[in-house]
């Protein structure tokens, strides 16, 4: 997987940050959900974005609205209940293997 160093630095970040791990790259019929953490006590699903430069635009832009919708359903799928209050979560990696950084922004 190209961006595995990402998605591996990504959850480092998290981890250090006092998130625990659920699960990683979870297959569900909409989608697929990178890292599924939990944060006190609330279910946390984080799409992980990667980007050497901003050539392509910035990470988060990479996010786009059916995406969002693509997680809030696979989140519901894995939790098999509505009545659970869950967050979504960019995890954005900028750089490269031998230099980055990461930014999480709240997605609503």
């Amino acid at each position: 997987m190209k961006g595995r160093w990402a998605e591996d630095a990504a959850l480092e970040h998290l981890l250090a940050r006092g998130y625990a791990l659920v699960a990683r790259n979870r297959r569900t019929p909409y989608g697929e959900i990178d890292l599924w953490m939990e944060h006190e006590g609330v279910p946390v699903f984080a799409e992980v974005k990667q980007r050497a430069s901003g050539r392509y635009g910035t990470p988060l832009e990479s996010i786009r609205p059916w995406k969002l919708e693509r997680m809030r359903k696979s989140a519901l799928y894995l939790l098999g209940r509505e009545d659970v209050r869950v967050r979504f979560l960019a995890v954005l990696v900028s750089g490269t293997r031998e230099a980055w950084r990461i930014e999480l922004v709240p997605l609503e």
